[in-house]
């Protein structure tokens, strides 16, 4: 975007509160998720602090799970996206009325899984836990969130549509699409119901689901972060337009089909286990290529990355996106899943993805949209976003290599056999063997959440000595932005 269509665009009547109240509300929920994060990886060392009925690492794993990847990661992708698309489009969000909605019946959302998934409410499906009355309310609000976010493409005062919006639109359209089938199902009572799947076939839609959520909730809709707030950070262009929609394209008609290589050695069919470990193998070609037109957007400003921590939280998280899209693809090879499924490989792997990639860049981008939600140049503190970059990073380490050490000698243990045929090592002994590991995950985790807090500070602290740009007020930020 030119000097000129900046200055002109602080004059048009954004829609910024409720980007603000979504920003927000992305650091609550995610110091929230991350905390009992924090608290499970403890009860696993200390399986003391496990407390019945509702608050053992059963009841509490599903809502660790929700709370990061849809309170937290959800608020991220609203709050980012609302911005986006208005800045992008140059027009204020449509039916703002109904923009509310969807914050309101989001936190409601929200609220409703962390009340009913301790109490043991749950449908037992991955990442789908939630009951059928708030199945529906998602759904609900889902739509809402696309009346939104397309009518105000609609009405987009230029001709093209920025590269981000694709993948922002692809994500919205896709996770409904994937809620609704994977949650079809028969209601016994207010909070129980059974999916209208059984077998293998549930299995299969299941994890269409489950991969397919990681593909766009956490995939998708976090490029079209990358592909606004890189280039804004960096101020620079994107370093090939046309690799952009490339990417898009591929990564949208792959990824759907990669859900199977979770079932590999299971009941489903063997061709397709073998169809969704071919498609896993083919999309670490678009996934790279993401990557790599990330980073080459840097050309000419790595200079940058020595004093803007804002920056360094953005092109890491591209590093840790490169390096899950490369790890995911070989565990789904059958003779390396083999040796890495049901173990902790699988966890670190996760969560390189969860906070080395989806928390990085949702960090980045508020670092970098705060700010101007508040009408400053800048946050409150650098040096404090320096001190959160380092906290986020070193935790992370710590918290995939230890996962990736506990996989490995879990995997390796539970194949090993003694020469008349009976096993070398009963399972209890590769739990004690991981023990070392499960306290490393936890400083990781601990480091993490620290960070967390220190940004909740720097944005209170912003925020006091800010001004509010609500709605018709310019913000006040630097001309390339």
């Amino acid at each position: 975007m030119s000097t000129s269509q900046a200055t002109s665009n602080l004059t048009v009547d954004y829609s910024f509160k409720i980007v603000r109240y979504f920003s927000i509300m992305t650091v609550v929920w995610g110091i929230v998720g991350m905390a009992v994060g924090v608290l499970i990886a403890a009860q696993l060392y200390w399986p003391e602090l496990n407390i019945g009925p509702y608050l053992h690492f059963g009841r509490l794993r599903p809502l660790h799970t929700n709370a990061v990847i849809f309170a937290f990661g959800g608020c991220a992708l609203m709050a980012t996206s609302f911005y986006v698309v208005q800045r992008t489009s140059q027009v204020k969000l449509f039916a703002e009325k109904l923009a509310w909605f969807v914050f309101w019946g989001w936190q409601l959302v929200i609220v409703a899984a962390a009340i009913t998934l301790p109490m043991g409410f749950t449908s037992s499906k991955e990442y789908a836990e939630l009951e059928w009355p708030i199945d529906i309310l998602i759904a609900v609000v889902w739509v809402a969130y696309a009346v939104v976010f397309f009518g105000t493409i609609v009405k987009r005062k230029v001709a093209h549509i920025y590269v981000a919006n694709w993948f922002f639109g692809g994500f919205i359209l896709t996770v409904a699409v994937l809620h609704i089938v994977n949650n079809l199902e028969l209601p016994v009572s207010l909070f129980k119901s059974y999916s209208i799947y059984s077998g293998a076939t549930d299995a299969m839609i299941q994890w269409w689901y489950g991969h397919n959520a990681v593909g766009f909730f956490l995939t998708a809709g976090f490029l079209g972060i990358m592909y606004y707030f890189v280039p804004k950070q960096a101020e620079r262009p994107v370093f090939s337009y046309r690799l952009s929609v490339v990417h898009f394209w591929a990564l949208v008609g792959i990824y759907i089909w990669a859900g199977p290589h979770h079932l590999h050695y299971t009941a489903l069919p063997d061709w397709a286990q073998s169809l969704g470990m071919v498609m896993s193998l083919i999309l670490l070609a678009p996934s790279w290529g993401g990557m790599i037109n990330g980073v080459m957007t840097l050309s000419g400003a790595w200079h940058k990355l020595r004093t803007d921590p804002t920056l360094r939280f953005l092109v890491v998280s591209l590093s840790f996106y490169g390096m899950s899209t490369f790890e995911g693809p070989m565990m789904a090879i059958k003779t390396v899943n083999a040796l890495s499924h049901y173990t902790d490989w699988t966890i670190g792997h996760v969560h390189s993805g969860a906070l080395g990639w989806v928390a990085m860049v949702s960090i980045g981008a508020l670092y970098h949209l705060i700010p101007r939600l508040y009408s400053r140049t800048e946050m409150y503190s650098v040096q404090l976003i320096n001190s959160h970059f380092w906290l986020a990073t070193i935790g992370t380490v710590l918290y995939i290599a230890s996962m990736w050490v506990n996989g490995i000698t879990q995997g390796l243990m539970w194949r090993a056999f003694n020469d008349d045929g009976t096993l070398t090592y009963s399972f209890v002994d590769s739990v004690v063997a991981s023990g070392p590991g499960y306290f490393v995950r936890f400083v990781g985790g601990a480091l993490f959440l620290a960070g967390m807090l220190i940004m909740l500070y720097n944005v209170y602290r912003t925020a006091k000595i800010g001004t509010p740009a609500d709605n018709g007020r310019p913000v006040i930020q630097p001309a390339a932005a």
